[in-house]
């Protein structure tokens, strides 16, 4: 059922047993860091809930069958309209679940991304999880649990998904992409991440770099390391990803050495200035400075 999905096989085995049982929720809140197989593994379960054989998963009722060709009228996805997943998209959903199923005796909806619901629109659907219809069930994924509100967590059922291993990650890369090998950078960079690893694949050169910024910074003064930083400057479009990944090496020094946990502050700092549409060479700047100067 879930074979082809790589890891949280603990929760994969509860999905599965929890059909099996005919005991699962009306409403469910799949938490967990982007690109680790959330909405791949709550489209397999709507799947096993919606279909109709004597086992279910049988791939052979017509439920299964529209459901692989995107065809299935008892099952729906709702992602953001924009930057958010906005209240008229609830009201939507509101008015189409009620309806009884046509081609199954369930149905289900998947809200992707639903920790960019607005507030109004998270208000909005807390009528629905507080009284579903009895055929009906909806799966919420989302990477930021704070974003939900607490009276909409307490309505779901929560399942928090694990990283994927690093060797899985970096083995499952390989060979779908044909690499004969993909830089530790990546992989590290990636934090269990299959989809942040299939964007960052190519940017092995850049992290690479990066590692030897901050790794070599004890042994450099700071004009050496300015220049090291080169590419730092040279990467504004992946500014997110590179910040992050120094936090990442960042903390793995701190483990040996303390004073390297005031510099993931810097780094966190420097986000909140960039986001607030700071310069960014400046801002880098400020961050390389400030990272040495610590050190030092």
């Amino acid at each position: 059922m879930f074979d082809k999905i790589l890891g949280n096989d603990k929760i994969k085995f509860e999905l599965i047993n929890s059909i099996k049982s005919g005991k699962y929720s009306h409403s469910y809140l799949f938490l967990g860091i982007s690109g680790i197989g959330k909405k791949m593994i709550a489209r397999e379960f709507a799947k096993m809930i919606l279909c109709d054989g004597e086992e279910k998963y049988c791939n052979k009722c017509k439920s299964c069958l529209e459901f692989d060709s995107n065809n299935n009228p008892d099952f729906a996805e709702i992602v953001p309209d924009g930057n958010n997943v906005k209240i008229e998209q609830i009201r939507e959903m509101q008015r189409k679940i009620v309806e009884q199923p046509i081609i199954s005796t369930k149905k289900v909806y998947i809200i992707d991304d639903a920790d960019t619901m607005t507030r109004e629109a998270q208000n909005c659907l807390l009528k629905t999880l507080e009284e579903p219809p009895e055929f009906a069930n909806i799966i919420l994924i989302g990477s930021n649990e704070s974003s939900f509100l607490s009276t909409i967590k307490s309505r779901c059922t929560i399942i928090k998904f694990n990283p994927i291993s690093d060797e899985q990650v970096k083995e499952y890369i390989k060979e779908k992409y044909e690499l004969p090998e993909i830089s530790e950078s990546i992989i590290l960079a990636s934090s269990g991440s299959i989809g942040k690893a299939e964007i960052l694949k190519d940017k092995q050169e850049l992290f690479s770099s990066i590692d030897k910024v901050i790794n070599n910074i004890e042994q450099m003064d700071l004009i050496d390391t300015l220049k090291n930083a080169d590419i730092i400057y040279k990467s504004q479009e992946d500014k997110q990803d590179i910040l992050e990944y120094i936090n990442i090496i960042l903390f793995k020094k701190a483990k040996q050495n303390q004073k390297y946990l005031s510099c993931i502050n810097i780094v966190e700092d420097t986000k909140k200035r960039l986001r607030a549409n700071s310069n960014y060479n400046m801002t880098i700047d400020n961050m390389i400075m400030t990272i040495w100067e610590e050190i030092h």
